[in-house]
């Protein structure tokens, strides 16, 4: 066997090693709640304290330790202790809270309302002017006050950073349990998850359609890679890739009309593309090489892609309709996995460094050199959140897998960990829900 052929197995670049890695790692303790644990000090980062919501300690979720969290989380806010309620009345004595370094504050309350709903309300202030910046209110069944705060979370990070907040989107992710794998859909602080498919094979490569309503994904449960396409809001789901051999690693086109994958019907993993019912396939790479893992730029003019072809798996690009390839990647014996900004101007892969695989950053106009945002050393299938500021991945530790979220400079990692199974595939879904 061939030394990327070896790679490949051991990174899940084809789907039947996926499998076979995931089946070998043995059983696993029962799936638990993540937390998160926040590491790393940003080089610029605005105070702000978060007060104590008045009522939410009568509330099934404590609304402003979420909203600390989300915006602790992006890097850009450093937490100032704040530990009494703030209701959202009135104008809070701001000399105090200069006093304790905080530059923003945030308080509210929660009331339960006779219908059972819960009235959530809040309000954001700039300590340094003693100036009301805003706020809102929303009323919310129990089950909706998890995502209320993180509408808030959203708000407060729109209005001091001026970019839209991301804490109300979804990720997808996959998980080991034993001999089960379930693919779960859950907030983007990986809590609240939701079992979107349950399976006794191996589920792997999940992607979501633009808008956020379905997720192409690759499930072994007919003892072989077959692309599916399902609803997030139903699960109702249907089959758009069985061809002969193997289907794997599909990617959606910008306007969700097609989607690019690697085929191994006609010998080797070559690149395809087929429309969002299966229909229309066509052959996009005609090489020898292993191509795989595409991906397409945001305006759907051009696929990044893995490839031997060169001798050692490397990110390459070529128009979206194939054609000739450009190499994009060359300072790393291995680049695997890449993942493009909403913007178009990153590139994110998972780069061999030594015996180390890391996750790196570099222009995708190549005007700058990669730069590895990680120091641990096996990380793998990166994932840009809608608004490009954080990229979600997982890596091993401790003899597990688990999910990390990371600022672009990698000095803000927060860590989703679970003491149960291992977590895998992370990908990082549109904005709105």
């Amino acid at each position: 066997m061939s030394d990327f052929s070896n790679i490949f197995t051991r990174r899940r670049f084809v789907a039947a090693s996926a499998a076979t890695a995931w089946m070998a790692a043995g059983p696993s303790p029962a799936w638990a709640q993540f937390r998160v644990e926040i590491g790393g000090v940003g080089a610029t980062q605005l105070p702000i304290a978060v007060a104590r919501f008045k009522g939410e300690d009568n509330a099934p979720q404590s609304i402003s330790a979420i909203i600390m969290a989300d915006l602790e989380r992006s890097g850009f806010f450093r937490r100032i202790e704040a530990g009494q309620v703030v209701e959202e009345t009135g104008l809070p004595p701001m000399t105090e809270w200069r006093g304790r370094g905080a530059d923003a504050l945030v308080g509210g309350s929660v009331t339960r309302l006779a219908d059972g709903r819960f009235d959530v309300r809040y309000r954001l202030w700039d300590v340094v002017k003693a100036a009301d910046q805003g706020g809102g209110s929303e009323a919310v069944v129990a089950a909706d006050l998890r995502l209320v705060a993180h509408r808030i979370a959203d708000n407060i990070y729109e209005r001091l950073t001026g970019e839209k907040g991301v804490f109300s989107t979804r990720i997808c992710y996959v998980t080991k349990q034993g001999r089960n794998f379930q693919l779960r859909i859950a907030d983007a602080d990986g809590e609240g998850a939701q079992v979107a498919l349950n399976s006794n094979e191996p589920i792997i490569s999940p992607a979501w359609a633009p808008g956020g309503k379905e997720i192409a994904y690759v499930s072994f449960e007919s003892q072989k890679a077959v692309v599916w396409v399902q609803s997030v809001a139903t699960g109702s789901r249907r089959m758009v890739a069985n061809f002969r051999g193997s289907n794997s690693a599909p990617a959606w086109s910008p306007d969700g009309q097609r989607l690019a994958m690697t085929l191994s019907q006609e010998g080797g993993s070559q690149l395809f593309s087929l429309n969002r019912d299966g229909s229309g396939l066509r052959r996009l790479t005609q090489t020898s090489a292993i191509d795989t893992e595409p991906v397409y730029t945001p305006d759907g003019r051009m696929l990044y892609f893995v490839s031997d072809r060169g001798g050692s798996p490397q990110v390459y690009r070529m128009n979206a309709e194939g054609g000739a390839a450009e190499r994009v990647t060359f300072n790393s014996s291995q680049s695997l996995s890449p993942a493009i900004s909403p913007d178009g101007r990153l590139l994110a892969f998972i780069s061999r460094q030594g015996g180390a695989y890391r996750l790196v950053v570099q222009p995708l106009d190549g005007s700058g050199p990669a730069a590895a945002i990680t120091d641990s050393t096996d990380d793998q299938s990166p994932s840009f959140a809608p608004n490009g500021k954080l990229l979600v991945y997982n890596t091993r530790a401790g003899g597990r897998d688990l999910l990390m979220t990371t600022t672009l400079d990698g000095k803000i990692k927060a860590r989703l960990a679970s003491s149960g199974a291992d977590i895998r595939e992370p990908a990082w879904g549109p904005f709105g829900r």
